[in-house]
């Protein structure tokens, strides 16, 4: 536990800090051993060489010696252990320091390979990639943590889930020791475990051989052998070694496809169960309270065994099938048949246990994915946990912030701004100049709403709003692949957008510059005809634009539809922004003034 009394960032520098002292008091120890067992190896080459030929001393004498550089060699490999422990524990604490400082991008886990393809939001959010969401919240060291992060930031949960993981979250936001533990386990890989592979495996139906053939797996080998020592010491003669073996190879052969099929799926990720088997057994073992952890816990369960001894007896049989690759033992290995015995064991494990396999991935994952939100949570505590609400039973949805702020910028760079989306103020034009905050502001509501729905706190002092769907038109990008125009691409998101009002749930829209890839006609009356269609489905949203004609639909919609707008104020010819968000739509424009203050050669009025 974390001494509440303490900020974050000065709990994580003390323990860097005595991480620290410990490495550099190893480093030394691991120096002065090395150079001891250099001293010790000198000595019993010296001794044992030239001392032997100018006296009359045994070489008995260097017993003593080996032993000791057998016991500074065990010695020195668990300080050498040691060490990359303390340096592990180091980069953990370190890693967090930067992400409370803000010095986070680029150092994490992207997760763009989790991106799915015409997210409505996904992309236009920063959900992943360099310096998105998922590598800020991400601590996962299974597929399976990294697989349920980003199902969650792509699919909002459902009020009572959402409830749930705020409760587990909460639990587990002060265990600072538990999550250290969860870092240090196993080797520090990138995880190669593919869930839904290992999943279908263990579903897969049973290949297990038959009673007769497993006999004779066992029978043949031992003829075999017996032959051999007949041939050796008992004047049998080579024939019926001949025999035997023939017998076997053909037996062998016949069972190769089998053998291979069963064993494929063993010959990868090996380390990586080893690492899953380590983090099931540091969750079996955490207490825990909240309904959403026990439950979690009493679903890894199965057998009245843990899951964790059960997955290190898959990685035993893994490793006894890698045994037969080793150049002495492969010998042996081919006279006993053993990778088909091996065989036998792997599918009799995932005969007993692998319709649990999903079960238990699933579960690491979900409880991974909680304790990255709480990891998050610890270390910004300014950060609130939102209200989430069900559905209005009528009416537009109600969607209100205060002092929200996006939580991907550096705190000493954001500026909070108050929000309200209800009945009254359905829909809000946001003008202002470019660089001014309007795309910032969507983003901001926009990556806070999928914090609120996938359970996690949000960057606000207060933040209301029911389960909804997002959709955003923000980063639309054309496509030389698909042949699409930036102009096509956007329109066939604002149809995405339009065809969820349909859904089961409200809809959120965040629509950056709507249609600025026709010309001015054009786009005052295809945004006019989309805003005016979404207000009538009962959606609410934010729609940024310099076409001061599409602000003019607050007289028409009043009070539904209202302005606001971020000012901006030329400063010897530099643009300064307060990026305070205010009533009304923008009433000047510094464009020109800015163009002339670069050199470009434009008259003034």
């Amino acid at each position: 536990m974390v001494n509440v009394a303490t900020t974050p960032r000065a709990e994580y520098q003390q323990r860097l800090d005595q991480h620290q002292e410990r490495a550099r008091s190893l480093k030394r120890l691991n120096l002065r051993l090395s150079i001891a067992r250099l001293v010790v190896a000198l000595v019993a080459i010296v001794g044992g060489v030239v001392l032997p030929s100018q006296t009359n001393l045994s070489h008995s004498w260097i017993v003593p010696v080996v032993l000791v550089f057998v016991v500074l060699v065990i010695f020195h490999k668990r300080i050498a252990d040691e060490e990359k422990r303390t340096l592990r524990q180091m980069a953990f604490y370190e890693k967090g320091l930067n992400r409370i400082d803000g010095c986070w991008s680029g150092d994490g886990i992207s997760g763009e390979a989790y991106l799915e393809t015409d997210h409505p939001y996904a992309l236009d959010l920063d959900l992943f990639g360099t310096g998105s969401l998922f590598e800020l919240l991400c601590t996962a060291r299974t597929g399976s943590g990294e697989l349920a992060l980003s199902q969650w930031l792509q699919h909002p949960a459902t009020v009572s889930e959402i409830h749930e993981r705020h409760e587990a979250v909460l639990e587990l936001r002060d265990r600072l020791d538990f999550r250290e533990r969860l870092s240090l386990q196993g080797e520090d890989i990138a995880s190669a475990l593919h869930p839904e592979g290992l999943r279908t495996w263990g579903q897969e139906p049973a290949q297990q051989l038959a009673p007769l053939t497993r006999i004779a797996a066992w029978l043949l080998p031992a003829l075999t052998i017996t032959t051999i020592v007949g041939w050796q010491f008992a004047d049998w003669g080579i024939w019926p070694l001949v025999l035997c073996a023939t017998v076997q190879f053909v037996f062998g052969r016949s069972l190769l496809a089998w053998e291979q099929r069963v064993n494929r799926a063993m010959r990868q990720p090996q380390r990586e169960l080893r690492l899953f088997a380590a983090l099931l057994a540091v969750i079996e073992k955490e207490p825990v309270t909240a309904p959403l952890l026990v439950r979690l816990r009493a679903d890894l369960r199965t057998n009245d065994d843990d899951p964790s001894k059960q997955i290190n007896r898959l990685c035993n049989l893994a490793v006894l099938l890698d045994s037969a690759a080793n150049m002495v033992f492969a010998p042996f290995a081919v006279l006993v048949l053993w990778n088909i015995h091996v065989a036998i064991f792997i599918e009799s494990w995932r005969i007993r246990c692998g319709q649990n396999l999903g079960k238990w991935l699933a579960g690491v994952g979900y409880f991974e994915a909680l304790n990255a939100i709480a990891g998050y949570s610890f270390e910004h505590p300014d950060d609130t946990f939102p209200e989430v609400t069900g559905m209005a039973e009528t009416g537009p949805p109600s969607v209100s912030a205060v002092a929200i702020n996006h939580p991907l910028l550096p705190p000493n760079r954001a500026v909070a701004n108050d929000l309200e989306l209800g009945v009254e103020h359905q829909v809000q034009i946001v003008s202002g100049s470019n660089m001014s905050g309007k795309s910032t502001l969507l983003r901001t509501l926009g990556i806070n709403a999928v914090l609120a729905l996938a359970g996690a706190p949000v960057r606000a002092s207060q933040f209301c709003l029911p389960v909804l769907a997002i959709g955003a038109s923000i980063r639309t990008l054309d496509s030389l692949m698909d042949g699409k125009s930036r102009f096509y691409a956007e329109i066939t998101r604002l149809k995405q957008i339009s065809d969820s009002c349909s859904g089961d749930v409200p809809v959120l829209f965040l629509l950056d510059e709507i249609m600025h890839g026709t010309n001015s006609h054009d786009r005052r009356i295809g945004a006019e005809a989309l805003v005016r269609y979404l207000v009538a489905q009962g959606a609410v949203g934010l729609v940024t634009t310099h076409d001061l004609a599409l602000a003019a639909l607050s007289e028409s919609l009043a009070p539904t539809v209202t302005n606001v707008h971020f000012e901006d104020t030329l400063i010897e010819g530099e643009m300064v922004f307060d990026y305070q968000l205010r009533e009304g739509s923008v009433t000047k424009s510094n464009a020109l003034q800015l163009m002339r203050a670069v050199g470009l050669p434009v008259k003034a009025e």
